[in-house]
Formats: structure tokens, C-alpha cells, sequence
């Protein structure tokens, strides 16, 4: 074999031990016993330290010294690739094995501590786990520091390339500010929509039916993935083709597992139309988790937004709950589904307050790594900026500091992803409308269009290219927050009669 043939195979290895890591951590979320937690987070850490270990040994250190010193020995897709690996060995080469493997056992026992703490809504339970994730976290920083103005910026960095809480600042102020004029507008000249039937009790099988029937037609391939029940939804992706879901079924609330499993659809087809050209390279997968959620979201909050798309889809939903939505008219379930109000969980949250929830997550995750905020006070931080900027307090720690699962597998810097993914959203939708009429297709019998658009211009990428050039190249514009801000308002309007 040529240099380069024997680097993709060591880079094989590597992806082969990840899709193992991620096959483990996937059983313990949907179906491991409770009691073998202990022995999962064993496997799993080892794995991991595999992996982690072939991505920063000698043997990569002299792929990395070789290729830096004799590039004409790379193909273009080599050297691609290896501008990649040499990204990510710069990034964590600095950390010992042994640290990395602690930390990897930590976040793996963490989940049940954390599904333990939920269950008995006491955050005491987890708060010591969080600590010590925190702690790695901060040990790690100096260690994966490049030339990051603030603690946070570097954790932003591992989940989107360049950005700074600099420029977060800016955007979010925005948004915040056209959300609350939004909200203000609303209140002051609205028609609140009529809601109690959306709490009618619609079976897990019936709700199943009706979402698989769903992402299916949104391009969702079933043949590359699968749908379990978890706590928290998440899509996990060991390839182009196995790129599971999950979601969260709720008999007396159908809208949280049928928007909820539409969102982790999202993430699935992204990741099912990489190109085949990447696989078992650091390139298959989606670029950025920012990326990443304007693909979900844009499945569940610009399509399942669309009046058109309801539309088409309401009729089948009422066939398949027999009598239970039989005295609603379209109208009033479209307008039903669009109502905002403050809530307290983030994944139940509506279209239009969803963001300030990611605002709150980013502003306290500052406190703690820049500020050394003390764990005591994370509860009543969290409760009061629920108050502050949605006017309503948690009563308990499972409506509040408890309500998610990233901060167990030490997923810092992460929930800012959620904001840009849909300002992206927002910005990827106005340039298709561009090409074709989206609503236009969304009340059609043929989804493909939509999907065709975004592997043509994100998904097939994987990620070969920045998030930044990707934005600018489907849309012709760096990121922009008003398309998110007139997107809400023209939406929230019209339901809403203003």
C-alpha cells in the first residue's frame, strides 16, 4: 500500500472503534439493564481510550510529521482529509490517555446518575457528577486552548468552528429583542388560538403511525435507521447507513413526540446523505452541531410550521385517531399547534420562544467557565432567569436544572447549536424559496425537492467544509439573524390575526 492507502486504513480503525463506542452508548440509553451501568461505562471508556490513543500515539504523530513535511505524497481527497486529522490531533494530543479515559468512564456512569436525579427531582444526586465532568472540562481547556479569548469560546470551538461568545452576544441580543417585541405584539392586538384539544389522548401506536408515516415521506429512510423510545430524544450516527433515533412518547401531549421525532428525523437524513466518498474518514459525518440543528430544525420548525404541509397531513392524522380530533376543523388544529406561551421545558417549548430557552442555557454556562460559578446556586440562577425571561419559575429541579441531558455527557458549549441551527434554518429556507416554492411542495404529494436542496447543498458535504462557507455558499450571505426574525413574525401574525 501507498502512505496515504495505509493512513485512510489506520483512519478506518479509528472510525471502526467510534461506531463501537457509539453502539454502546446507544444500548444504554434505549434498552441496557439498569444495573449494568457500571460495566457499560468500563467497555465504553476503554473503547473510547482506543480510539482516542490511535488519534494521538506515535503512529499518528508520524502520519501527522510525514504528510506535513512531503504533502505532494496526498491525493486531493488526502490531503482533505488529513487537514481534518491534523485539526483534531492539534486539538487534543496535549491530553493524557489516562485523563481522557477517566473522563470518557465518568460521562458514560453519568447518564444514570443524572435519569436517577430526574426521577427523584433532587439535582443534589447529580450535582457532584457535574462537577467533576465540569472540572475535566476545565483541565482540558488550556489543553485544547488555541488562541480563544475567553474558557467558553474554547468549548464553542469543539461544537462550531470560529465561533466566539462574541459573536453569540450580538445575535442573541437580537433575537432576544425580536422575540420580546414579537411576544409584546402579540399581546397587545393578537387572537390567542384555541388549544385544549391538543392534550386529547392519542395512543403511543397511533402516534407512532402517524410520525413514521411522517419522516418517511420527509425523506427519513428507515432501511438506514431505526426509531426507539429514550428520556431524552437523540439521533446517534454509526454511518451513512445506520443513523438511528429516538424519542419521547406522550399519550396526553401527541405534539412533543410528533414534532420531537420529526426534529431527530432531521438529523438522521443529514446524515444519511453524506457522501459515500467520506466514509471511515473524519469527514463523514455533519459538520457542526450548528449545521446539524438547522437540519433538524428545519424539519420541525419550517416544515411543521407550514400550513401547507398540515394541511396535506391533518386528514391523515385524523384518520389514524379515529373520532378523538373529529370536531376540530383545520384551521383551529393549525392555529392550535402554532400558540406560544412561556413554558419550562425546552423540547416542549413553542416555535417562538424556543429560542430564549437557548439563551438562558448559553448565558449560565458563561457563568460556570468563565466566572466559576458555584454549583450551589445553579438551581436558582436557572429558576430565576426562567422567571425573568419567560415569567414563569420551575417548581422543581426535573422542570428546571434537571430537564436535559447534555450537561451528563459533558456537552458545554453545545446548546448555542440549537439558537444558530435555527437562524440557519430560517436563512436556508429563504434562499430555496429562491429556486422553487416551498410551501408549494410542502402541500404536494411529493416531498423530494426539499431534501434533494439540502444534500445538494449541506448534507453531501459532510464535513469537508467550514460551517461558515457552507452558509455561504447555499445562501450567498454569511449568517444573518433577521431571516429568523422575520420568519417568526409573518408566522406568529398570521396565526395570531394581527
Amino acid at each position: 500500500m501507498t502512505k496515504e492507502q495505509k493512513f485512510l486504513a489506520y483512519l478506518k480503525e479509528i472510525g471502526l472503534l467510534r461506531e463501537a463506542v457509539g453502539l454502546a452508548e446507544w444500548d444504554s440509553q434505549t434498552g441496557m439493564p439498569e444495573m449494568a451501568a457500571g460495566y457499560r461505562a468500563e467497555m465504553s471508556s476503554y473503547l473510547a481510550g482506543q480510539a482516542f490513543d490511535k488519534s494521538t500515539n506515535q503512529t499518528m504523530a508520524d502520519f501527522i510529521s510525514f504528510f506535513t513535511s512531503h504533502p505532494e505524497e496526498l491525493s486531493d481527497f488526502g490531503q482533505e482529509v488529513f487537514t481534518k486529522v491534523k485539526e483534531e490531533y492539534d486539538l487534543n494530543n496535549k491530553i493524557p490517555l489516562e485523563r481522557y479515559q477517566a473522563y470518557a468512564r465518568l460521562t458514560s456512569e453519568a447518564h444514570s446518575i443524572w435519569v436517577e436525579s430526574r426521577n427523584k427531582q433532587e439535582f443534589s444526586i447529580f450535582k457532584q457528577t457535574l462537577q467533576e465532568i465540569i472540572n475535566f472540562n476545565k483541565e482540558f481547556i488550556p489543553l485544547w486552548r488555541k488562541n480563544e479569548k475567553t474558557n467558553y469560546d474554547v468549548l464553542l470551538n469543539q461544537y462550531e468552528p470560529g465561533m466566539t461568545t462574541e459573536i453569540l452576544d450580538g445575535v442573541f441580543g437580537q433575537v432576544k429583542e425580536g422575540i420580546i417585541a414579537i411576544r409584546q405584539t402579540l399581546a397587545e392586538k393578537g387572537t390567542e388560538p384555541k388549544t385544549d384539544f391538543l392534550n386529547r389522548h392519542v395512543s403511543q401506536a397511533q402516534q407512532e403511525k402517524f410520525v413514521t408515516h411522517v419522516i418517511e415521506e420527509l425523506g427519513y429512510d428507515f432501511k438506514r435507521g431505526r426509531l426507539d423510545e429514550t428520556v431524552h430524544p437523540f439521533m446517534l450516527n454509526l454511518n451513512r447507513r445506520d443513523a438511528r433515533i429516538t424519542t419521547n412518547w406522550i399519550e396526553d401531549d401527541f405534539i412533543v413526540a410528533t414534532l420531537g421525532t420529526i426534529h431527530e428525523a432531521g438529523h438522521g437524513m443529514y446524515e444519511q446523505n453524506v457522501s459515500e466518498h467520506f466514509d471511515y474518514t473524519p469527514l463523514a459525518g455533519g459538520v457542526s452541531m450548528g449545521i446539524h440543528e438547522s437540519q433538524s430544525l428545519f424539519n420541525e420548525i419550517i416544515v411543521g410550521s407550514s400550513r401547507a404541509f398540515w394541511k396535506k397531513q391533518y386528514p391523515v392524522f385524523q384518520e389514524i385517531t379515529g373520532d378523538t380530533f373529529k370536531d376540530i376543523d383545520f384551521e383551529t388544529f393549525y392555529k392550535g399547534l402554532k400558540k406560544t406561551q412561556s413554558s419550562l421545558i425546552r423540547i416542549q417549548a413553542d416555535t417562538l420562544t424556543y429560542p430564549l430557552h437557548i439563551i438562558i442555557r448559553y448565558e449560565i454556562e458563561k457563568m460556570i467557565f468563565n466566572d466559576d460559578l458555584d454549583l450551589e446556586q445553579l438551581p436558582e440562577i436557572w429558576n430565576s432567569k426562567y422567571e425573568e425571561y419567560l415569567g414563569i419559575r420551575p417548581e422543581n429541579d426535573v422542570e428546571g436544572i434537571l430537564q436535559d441531558v447534555h450537561w451528563s455527557g459533558g456537552s458545554f458549549g453545545y446548546f448555542p447549536s440549537y439558537a444558530l441551527g435555527y437562524m440557519y434554518a430560517a436563512q436556508l429556507y429563504q434562499a430555496m424559496n429562491k429556486e422553487f416554492d416551498v410551501e408549494a411542495t410542502l402541500a404536494s404529494d411529493d416531498y423530494s425537492p426539499i431534501l434533494n436542496w439540502l444534500s445538494q447543498h449541506i448534507h453531501q458535504y459532510g464535513s469537508s467544509r467550514k460551517p461558515s462557507q457552507l452558509i455561504l455558499d447555499a445562501t450567498k450571505e454569511p449568517l444573518n439573524p433577521t431571516y429568523l426574525i422575520d420568519y417568526m413574525r409573518q408566522l406568529y401574525f398570521e396565526v395570531y390575526d394581527v
